[in-house]
């Protein structure tokens, strides 16, 4: 079944985002998941070659992941290793914190920006290259690093690592989206933002006893040994998850899918060997060998159509979609907060509490502990939500659901900044900041997920591309604020730049209410301009 169907009498219908995700009278011509969940309908509904992500045995769905997660890892601890030695750094090389932190919001601008180049790059040539090609330049970047001695070349540094690194931010949710159907998505982008958050948290951990044991510029070349790790794995077990579909077209390319009457529907394109069809011969599909899946380049990567220029300004237009610009913003909004954690971490536990580096990378272990609870909320938790909400609406999930999700951030997120700031400004135990970093770090985690989440089950046949505009707008948020952060924090003083923080935190946690009412209204009057999008990508192979 697709992301956009007629799913009820009344005149609903067609609107992206609302899917029928659970069959509760058992009479839908659909393929549905086995086991214990044979209610549940497969969206999206996958074709019958057994090299089909979607079809894959679940351990090789498993290696796919795990390769996943080894790169978001490896990636994720270069850009964060530094957090706990910054004092180190700034005695050694001379550049002030404010210079250091500086460069690490141009990184993380990058980050976004880099998306604009990689993800098409990916999407046209292949996943697998933009993942090894990555991770062989960030190794590269973290052996120049130590070598860097005036702010130009901190500056330069940082964002060649958030132009080779960002990957990491837009493609490995596409990664999950290829292999993993709607009702099983959430847990698997849970698992990835717990690598992302996990490995930005667990860096200082390390880095800092490395710092204290060989000194700081050990904790860079350590980053670069991880990612060469991380390239041999990859190389030898990471496999292609693009997967051309026959999409809309001709009515030789897609017997049956569609009449003129009906509107363009990537997802029903792709289901042509549903067993609501009629039946028609299967094509013979050769299964690949293991050097097959483990060439660089794809076959069917290198014959599509070269659709680089589109894809690199569609994520500039995509912003025009209200509830792809709120996933970003909900996204950055989130982030923002753990930029300011971690651009005030060693300010306040080496400034205040005069603990060394190594002690400053202990205190990461409690934002470990609430990424992983924040990752097992909003992931195992969450998609046993979203499939009871959809069996309490007659069988039919809202994309806003998940938004419900980010309830308890509206405590959370004023109540951990309030702790971390104005706690350190009146000395409060160590305990209470240490405390306080988790439940930011479990905020954070929310944040990740669920406007991910939010955006991809919306426009699931965009997300290749609409996940882009999220990173861009989430990230140039980051850079901002990263821009700012030391002289805020310096000119308001820790409690009266805190307490605005939890008001700002507050404030905008609330705005969920606003999607959750207002927003399929918005997903409903997109679908003319999605329909419109989904048309141009599917004819060119894009969609996947």
């Amino acid at each position: 079944m697709a992301d956009i169907i007629d799913h009820s009498s009344d005149g609903e219908a067609h609107i992206p985002g609302t899917v029928h995700l659970v069959d509760l009278l058992g009479t839908m011509h659909a393929r549905h998941a086995e086991g214990g969940q044979k209610d549940i309908v497969l969206v999206p509904a996958p074709s019958s070659d057994p090299d089909d992500p979607l079809n894959w045995s679940p351990s090789r769905k498993a290696l796919s992941t795990a390769c996943m997660c080894v790169y978001t890892l490896m990636v994720g601890i270069a850009s964060a290793a530094i957090y706990s030695v910054l004092e180190p750094i700034s005695e050694e090389t001379g550049l002030t914190l404010n210079d250091l932190n500086q460069g690490t919001g141009y990184m993380f601008l990058f980050f976004g920006w880099g998306c604009l180049i990689w993800q098409p790059l990916a999407l046209q040539y292949g996943k697998r290259p933009a993942y090894l090609l990555s991770m062989l330049a960030t190794l590269a970047v973290q052996v120049w690093a130590p070598y860097t001695k005036t702010n130009g070349q901190w500056i330069a540094n940082k964002i060649i690592q958030g132009f080779v690194g960002a990957p990491i931010e837009s493609l490995c949710e596409i990664s999950v989206t290829d292999i993993y159907f709607t009702h099983e998505r959430g847990r698997y982008i849970g698992l990835y933002a717990l690598l992302l958050a996990g490995s930005n948290f667990f860096a200082p951990v390390i880095s800092g006893f490395i710092a204290d044991a060989q000194g700081w510029q050990w904790v860079l070349y350590w980053c670069a040994i991880f990612n060469a790790i991380g390239f041999f794995f990859c190389f030898f077990f990471m496999e292609e998850t693009n997967y051309v579909r026959h999409q809309v077209g001709t009515p030789p390319d897609t017997p049956g899918i569609r009449t003129p009457a009906e509107p363009i529907d990537a997802e029903k394109a792709t289901a042509i060997d549903s067993p609501a069809r009629e039946p028609s011969p299967s094509p013979a599909y050769k299964r690949k060998t293991y050097l097959d899946k483990i060439k660089v380049f794809q076959k069917s990567d290198l014959q599509k159509p070269n659709e680089l220029k589109g894809m690199m300004t569609r994520p500039l237009i995509f912003a025009t979609f209200p509830v792809i610009f709120y996933a970003g913003f909900s996204y950055g909004s989130n982030l923002v907060w753990f930029n300011v954690l971690n651009a005030t971490a060693s300010l306040i536990l080496s400034g205040t509490y005069g603990f060394s580096a190594s002690m400053v990378g202990v205190c990461y272990v409690s934002p470990l502990i609430g990424v992983a609870l924040g990752a097992a909320y909003t992931g195992w938790l969450g998609d046993f939500f979203v499939i009871r909400k959809a069996r309490k609406n007659k069988g039919i999930m809202e994309s806003e659901h998940r938004l419900w999700l980010f309830v308890p951030s509206l405590l959370l997120i004023p109540f951990g900044l309030i702790l971390w700031g104005v706690g350190s400004a009146h000395h409060v135990h160590w305990f209470g900041p240490v405390f306080a970093m988790g439940v930011i770090a479990m905020t954070n985690t929310f944040g990740v997920q669920l406007s991910i989440a939010y955006c991809i089950d919306s426009y699931r046949a965009l997300s290749g591309e609409a996940i882009i505009t999220v990173i861009l707008v989430r990230n140039t948020m980051s850079f901002a604020i990263g821009y700012g952060i030391t002289p805020w924090v310096t000119n308001m003083g820790l409690q009266n730049s805190f307490i605005t923080a939890a008001f700002v935190g507050l404030a905008q946690v609330c705005t969920i209410f606003i999607m959750i009412k207002w927003g399929k209204r918005l997903r409903e009057l997109s679908v003319g301009k999605y329909s419109k999008y989904v048309e141009i990508m599917a004819k060119s192979g894009m969609v996947h």
